[in-house]
């Protein structure tokens, strides 16, 4: 016994080490995360790498400077004071173009009722491109004092793709902090009463800040090499508090039973270690499958939630398993130290007392098993089916941000088609578009095609700048023929807009419209090629891609999770019974995510003002890797109870009411505080949070109220012994005596 906690000392000694000298690293891990998308492998994808490579374009990466206040930009005293700004902007380090009214006499300068706008292409050698956003944001504060003298009401904001992506990294980062303010006070109340002891209710708030920390760490370092999203701070924070209290909450109850039950602190913690550190592992490893699965998905956002998830719930195994046992084994008795004056020291007779009611229910239960308790279920579930996973309706992004505000200036001008606009390559087989007239009107014919299409408010391209004539591309500068023609001249690009009353969804069905319809019949030039990029085919290609990659992921999810529970129980009709539960779950989380969201029933109550129309294409997915996880963790607890129970030499009618008594409190503590969790997230700024945390309270609501503590009992009570078939009793009963000879 002296040798096996000396080797648990050790390796909770290595383990501290480990996680000791990683936490420095977790303090500005956010810096290295990104919150620009990356499709691997999309169209949007490489269009953006022939911009880069076959173009030398300099605005692959770009901002726009809504400029309003000032006096007309065709004026002459407004051109001198655009003269100013553009100046300015051409010093400043890491902007590779500057396109304003004062280079291109065109209209779509002049937005409606005044104001204009500067294109500003970045460019950034040193680091991620989005560090030059707070580089802008200064250089426009400095422009805005410096002519606010003369023009009072002037004013100078970003937008676009970048400084929107900078500003939801703020709201990302402003909903964590926000979310742990409000769950770690509200999480540590829910231990107290669960405990009654602050030292035991300390215990598993700090594996789920360990937790937390040591993935934040591990996923800053990894981000230095790897495209990982901004959303791995969201749900590394909901999932370390949710996983890491979870596991931590098992491991102290367990220690707890077996102090009342006489044992000092090295043998209580041996005994709670080997009870719950299998059920954990089992448990841990269905909530892996889940994540390891959206890693098969070419999406950052996707990946990164899935290493973060992972990350997540091996360190809470692995802490819970290797820190809290030593912890345990030193404290002994003192867990209950720092009793709260409203609850008794835990002792047998409390412990047998508190578990009467759950027994009584259990009892009720395997007599008159309740499967009509499902019908509610079943009805949330069939919403489901109306889940519509295309772009969301609606002004999601937080309206504080500088951003937003430029882009609804943008709207007002009528000119938010140059953040929205598409980005359209076209190559001709063999005819060079500079040098033939069959390559130029091929490019012309295409632009005038686009142009009078009534979703299109302007057609940007090297035949239009150059006014339809090949002679006039002499007296375009250097910067505009590299920005619209391939340094082979076999290549152009079309800047599309899109209307200002074009949304979202709108943009994305004109994008399929044109991969369908090819450059062959739209340029009349047969073997041209035709790829779309821009925002519109970003969100083209990831609904597309979520969509092909859904079945893949969920039939990995359900596969893996089925032969996981196969070899921790060694049963058929308890592992199947676990899938076919956890299907239902999710499903009547998805549905309600429908009546909630996409519908609008009770949204503003979470400070959504109407419903969507739909959902994000990245919550599905997410979603149900990571509900099918959490929810298994429950029927885990309990199956592992009643099977304990069953191996003890009970009955089935018995061991029921039995495991109930033993985890429904444990379950109800759990689920309370991971809903706690979820839940907190729901009023943060960021919508797809807010929909995946929603989407996680209501599945682990359902999973510990309906699922664990009246379908599930009542299906174990109607299978009887064959919920063990074909050998988890026996394996069991030789393991139990094994235990009780050591």
């Amino acid at each position: 016994m002296g040798l096996m906690h000396a080797r648990r000392f050790w390796l909770a000694g290595v383990v501290l080490t480990a996680v000791v000298a990683l936490l420095p690293f977790s303090f500005h891990s956010e810096r290295h995360l990104e919150t620009a998308t990356r499709v691997e492998g999309s169209e949007a994808e490489t269009v953006r790498q022939d911009l880069i490579t076959r173009f030398h374009s300099p605005f692959v990466d770009r901002v726009v400077l809504v400029v309003q206040g000032l006096p007309p930009a065709d004026s002459d005293e407004g051109q001198q004071a655009l003269t100013t700004i553009v100046a300015a902007l051409k010093d400043e380090p890491g902007v590779s173009g500057v396109v304003s009214y004062l280079e291109l006499r065109d209209s779509i300068f002049l937005g409606k009722g005044g104001g204009t706008f500067v294109l500003i292409g970045l460019s950034s050698t040193s680091g991620p491109v989005e560090s030059l956003v707070p580089k802008l944001h200064k250089l426009a504060d400095s422009l805005t004092n410096q002519l606010r003298g003369r023009y009072p009401s002037v004013k100078l904001e970003l937008t676009g793709e970048l400084p929107l992506n900078f500003d939801i990294r703020k709201a990302s980062a402003d909903d964590v902090r926000r979310g742990e303010s409000l769950v770690i006070p509200a999480t540590l109340v829910l231990l107290l009463v669960a405990f009654g002891s602050l030292v035991a209710a300390m215990i598993p708030l700090a594996v789920g800040q360990l937790a937390i920390a040591t993935t934040l760490a591990i996923t800053g370092l990894l981000a230095q090499h790897f495209h990982l999203s901004i959303l791995v701070q969201n749900l590394a924070t909901m999932l370390g508090l949710g996983l890491g209290i979870d596991y931590a909450l098992l491991m102290v109850s367990r220690f707890r039973e077996a102090i009342s039950a006489g044992h000092d602190g090295p043998e209580a913690s041996v005994i709670a270690a080997r009870q719950a550190g299998h059920t954990l592992m089992i448990s841990a490893s269905t909530v892996a499958i889940g994540f390891l699965a959206l890693l098969m998905v070419p999406i950052s956002e996707i990946r990164s939630i899935g290493l973060a998830g992972f990350l997540v719930a091996g360190i809470s195994v692995l802490l819970t398993n290797t820190l809290v046992p030593a912890l345990l084994a030193w404290l002994g008795p003192r867990i209950d130290a720092g009793r709260m004056p409203f609850t008794p020291k835990l002792d047998a007779q409390r412990a047998a007392h508190t578990g009467n009611r759950w027994r009584k229910w259990g009892t009720v239960i395997v007599a008159h098993p309740l499967l009509l308790a499902g019908t509610p279920m079943l009805l949330l579930a069939w919403q489901a089916t109306r889940l519509d996973t295309s772009m969301p309706k609606g002004d999601w992004l937080p309206a504080s941000a500088e951003s937003v505000q430029a882009l609804h200036s943008l709207e007002k001008m009528d000119r938010v088609g140059v953040v929205y606009s598409m980005r359209i390559i076209v190559d001709l087989p063999t005819d060079s578009i500079a040098q033939s007239d069959a390559g130029w009107s091929a490019v012309d014919r295409l632009s005038k095609r686009l142009a009078s299409d009534p979703r299109c408010a302007r057609v940007i391209s090297i035949t239009t700048m150059a006014a339809g004539s090949r002679a006039s591309l002499t007296d375009l500068s250097r910067e505009t023929r590299r920005t619209f023609l391939s340094s082979d001249g076999k290549a152009a690009l079309l800047e599309v807009l899109p209307a200002t009353s074009v949304s979202l969804r709108g943009q994305v069905d004109w994008v399929r419209e044109l991969r369908k319809t090819g450059a062959p019949a739209l340029t009349g030039v047969p073997g041209a090629t035709l790829q779309i990029g821009g925002i519109p085919a970003l969100n083209a290609d990831y609904q597309t891609i979520v969509d092909s990659h859904l079945v893949t992921v969920t039939a990995l999810v359900v596969g893996a999770t089925l032969l996981a529970l196969l070899v921790g129980f060694r049963s058929i009709i308890v592992a199947v019974k676990a899938i076919a539960l956890n299907l239902l779950s999710v499903a009547a989380s998805f549905g309600a995510l429908v009546l909630v969201f996409q519908d609008g029933h009770g949204s503003r109550l979470l400070g959504v003002p109407g419903g969507t129309g739909s959902v994000f294409p990245l919550v599905p997915i997410v979603a149900f890797a990571i509900v099918f996880g959490l929810s298994m963790d429950y029927e885990v607890f309990l199956v592992a109870r009643v099977l304990e129970a069953r191996r003890s030499g009970i009955s089935e009618m018995e061991a029921i009411p039995e495991g109930m008594a033993r985890t429904a409190g444990l379950i109800t503590s759990a689920a309370a505080i991971m809903i706690v969790v979820f839940a907190a997230f729901t009023f943060g700024n960021f919508l797809v949070v807010k929909m995946i945390g929603f989407t996680l309270a209501v599945a682990v609501l359902i999973d510990a109220t309906l699922v664990r503590i009246v379908i599930g009992p009542a299906l174990l009570r109607i299978a009887g012994d064959w919920n063990w078939w074909p050998g988890g009793l026996i394996m069991r009963r030789k393991d139990h005596v094994t235990t009780n000879h050591e």
